[in-house]
């Protein structure tokens, strides 16, 4: 797996938020994507039929691979979502519905 990693210093304001258990330290502003990918989650999401793990791509909201649960609310594009204090962020696992 790649390695992901910011580019220069991330000084500023700082939050932290939940990633699949982990307090982790991010900088304000950043998007989930973002956050997950230096964070080597390896993948966001698995997909419904075949349950094969996606990973965010296009980081513009136009793929939909980095799909994700936040704050207990699945099919958030994590791309298009910037980080907040205290923010639960976990794989989303098919569908994301409760009935899958």
């Amino acid at each position: 797996m790649t390695a992901f990693r910011r580019l220069g210093g991330a000084g500023g304001n700082t939050v932290t938020v939940d990633i699949e258990g982990d307090n982790v330290q991010v900088p304000s502003g950043e998007s989930v994507a973002a956050a997950v990918l230096v964070h080597a989650l390896g993948h966001t999401r698995t997909t419904p039929v075949s349950g094969a793990p996606r990973a965010p791509l296009c980081m513009m909201g136009v793929c939909f691979e980095c799909l994700m649960e936040i704050d207990g609310v699945a099919n958030r594009q994590a791309c298009l979502v910037p980080v907040a204090e205290g923010m639960r962020i976990r794989r989303q696992h098919g569908s994301g519905r409760t009935d899958d």
